[in-house]
């Protein structure tokens, strides 16, 4: 390749000296044939002498053999630079049929149906080379290029900057320009399906479309997947299209049925009754009466507080009439990990989708929707990126009152973060689970574990769905740092700690408070005096 480069930038210059050479030729030959000075004249022959004539027509003859060899001197020189120039063409075509172009793309104007061919077929094969249809086996989890999502309105992103929000509708003409695209040709494909084409079928729009995520490989293209309400409440409608830095190309039209796709969720617990009661309220409300396809696996360290948890559990069982739970409970030291490995070993049934969660979590029903749907067994696992909430008492510290708890979860710059270094939330089929060797047992107490099985995904041919999502929370708490934990797991427990307070900004005013208050007190004295 290397090679092929150095030829086509040496052939500008090859012609360039071509044309220096050719005007140097052309040169010599004027000079030769201007006549000379007067110091270098030729001596010609008296007018009136016996030799004239014979003299005049010696030098004429001498002049025109000069001018004969001159001309068949730069006749040689002008062949012998055509052989030169029709040598290197030749090896250039060599070095070009030797290493061809990766692209495979020729623009060949003579013949414009081979050159279609020749860029569909790259087209296609950069949805082969990205992540579309299997994973990529990944090196470390920072090297996982996660989704972004979208509705029809606000985008979710990661990468917010100092300026940028979390939650945001589109401001840049090209960002929405894009997604109105896709979504456009997304409905134009539903209602344009493959088949019989006189068959009655529902003629969808941009108002049954759900969500999506999309994300960009910036060596092949961005991958877009669309969900759209379906025919049923439980049915949905999936299109998958890719973007190989040109047209949109559509790479799967498919029905999702997910009436009888069941979620169990496990929650690993030891102690916090109070929490728990409140996990309850928003698992009752959005889990068993909003989805209604949801088991409950709660997996409880040791013996205190167990009775006020069960009895939490069993009250809630009777008043909504809910049967699928299952609690465990384990004389031994809380580990979240052995909690959750024990919950998913626990079960028996059919392959079910698990979801690891955790007592501060408040989830939606259409983010129980959105775990179904971005896991598939043996090819997609989900790890959400929740939003997670700063310290009520804060942010709302200048209101009179702190606002009930769903009144607070909003994603906003002021009121939480995209917790994109938490890998603990996730939704995955119990076979890939037990299949990708589970969790590491050796690990106690708090953190790392979860961190451990992303990697374990990322080393694996499995496709791992990264992407913020708006139906996540986690619940703000005060974060306690036990001493027993080891140096990495403390610093990664303070770290955590120092994230969940506040933002920037709010955190600056509590810093900056006393010269703020030292301000406001020197100004009242100024507005005194005047």
């Amino acid at each position: 390749m290397m090679l092929r480069r150095g030829f086509i930038l040496f052939l500008p210059r090859l012609v360039g000296l071509l044309v220096v050479a050719c005007c140097s030729v052309s040169i010599v030959y004027m000079l030769a044939c201007t006549p000379k000075g007067n110091n270098q004249q030729l001596a010609l022959p008296r007018v009136h002498s016996p030799t004239a004539k014979e003299g005049y027509e010696a030098i004429l003859h001498q002049r025109e053999e000069q001018h004969r060899n001159y001309i068949t001197s730069l006749k040689k020189k002008i062949a012998q630079l055509k052989a030169e120039l029709q040598g290197r063409s030749k090896q250039l075509k060599n070095v070009q049929d030797q290493y061809p172009d990766p692209l495979d793309i020729r623009l060949d104007h003579s013949n414009p149906e081979k050159a279609q061919a020749n860029l569909l077929a790259f087209l296609h094969s950069q949805i082969n080379k990205a992540e579309v249809h299997s994973g990529v086996k990944l090196s470390t989890e920072y090297a996982a290029v996660p989704f972004e999502s979208f509705t029809l309105q606000k985008v979710y992103q990661l990468e917010t900057g100092l300026t940028r929000h979390p939650e945001e509708k589109p401001v840049r003409k090209d960002k929405r320009d894009e997604l109105v695209e896709v979504i456009e040709l997304a409905v134009g494909s539903l209602n344009n399906p493959e088949g019989d084409k006189n068959a009655k079928h529902h003629v969808y729009t941009a108002s049954d479309f759900v969500e999506g995520i999309y994300r960009t490989e910036k060596d092949k293209g961005t991958l877009y997947e669309l969900t759209f309400k379906g025919d049923t409440k439980h049915q949905f409608k999936k299109i998958v299209l890719f973007r190989p830095f040109g047209p949109v190309m559509e790479v799967k039209n498919e029905n999702v049925n997910m009436a009888d796709t069941l979620i169990n969720v496990i929650v690993p617990l030891a102690k916090r009754a109070s929490k728990f009661r409140q996990f309850m309220q928003n698992f009752r409300e959005m889990g068993i009466q909003q989805d209604g396809r949801i088991h409950l696996t709660v997996v409880y360290f040791g013996k205190e507080q167990m009775n006020e948890v069960k009895s939490i559990l069993e009250n809630t069982s009777k008043s909504a009439n809910f049967k699928n739970f299952t609690f465990i409970q384990l004389n031994e030291e809380f580990s979240r990990g052995k909690g959750l490995d024990v919950g998913a070993r626990f079960w028996k049934g059919n392959n079910v989708v698990l979801f690891f969660c955790d007592v501060d979590i408040y989830f939606t029903a259409e983010f129980l929707n959105s775990c179904r749907l971005n896991t598939q067994p043996g090819k997609k696992v989900f790890y959400p990126v929740l939003f997670s909430q700063y310290n009520p008492s804060i942010i709302y510290g200048h209101h009179d009152s702190i606002p009930s708890l769903e009144q607070q979860l909003i994603i906003k710059k002021e009121t939480g973060f995209w917790r994109d270094f938490g890998f603990g939330m996730t939704c995955q089929y119990r076979s890939d689970f037990i299949n990708i060797g589970g969790f590491d047992l050796e690990i106690k107490g708090w953190g790392g574990e979860d961190v451990h099985l992303y990697r374990k995904y990322l080393h694996s041919n499995l496709i791992v769905i990264r992407t913020p999502v708006r139906g996540l929370f986690h619940l703000w708490h005060e974060k306690q740092c036990p001493d027993e934990l080891t140096p990495e797991q403390y610093k990664m427990c303070m770290q955590s700690k120092a994230m969940n307070e506040a933002s920037h900004g709010q955190l600056g005013m509590l810093v900056f408070k006393q010269e703020i208050e030292a301000h406001l007190h020197k100004q009242k004295l100024s507005s005194k005096k005047t």
